[in-house]
């Protein structure tokens, strides 16, 4: 298995993620620990600016499309702020568990994440950025 990368965040991602987090976040659904996993991953991060951000990594806004592993079905969901998150239209919380796996990580790393049943494990199989 592949060694977990460092992750990379836009350095304008973090500041409204940051933001975000402060405003009341730390109370949302998803309990302290989704937050302290984002905050953790904050810190091992690696913050650049928007043209040294690579294309292929998952950030706000992303469309990325994942496979769990060993498992022939990729889904396809878009990471975005919690009041933007929407299930039915594959919108999810960047607060949320799958978001927080996601978040800073790129096409072809694995990423796992806590549910009801266990981990997850899931390879980003592509990454969907806008250019702005």
């Amino acid at each position: 298995m592949q060694k977990k990368q460092q992750p990379i965040f836009r350095k304008d991602d973090y500041e409204v993620i940051q933001t975000c987090l402060q405003e009341g976040a730390r109370e949302s659904t998803f309990g302290p620990a989704v937050v302290e996993s984002l905050l953790a991953d904050f810190k091992k991060g690696r913050l650049v600016s928007k043209d040294a951000f690579p294309a292929d990594v998952v950030r706000l806004n992303s469309r990325v499309v994942i496979q769990e592993t060993d498992k022939p079905r990729e889904m396809e969901v878009t990471v975005v702020l919690p009041e933007q998150a929407d299930i039915k239209q594959r919108k999810i919380s960047v607060m949320a568990p799958v978001g927080v796996a996601l978040i800073g990580f790129g096409k072809g790393q694995e990423v796992m994440w806590q549910v009801p049943g266990g981990k997850k494990k899931f390879t980003i199989k592509e990454v969907f950025n806008e250019k702005d």
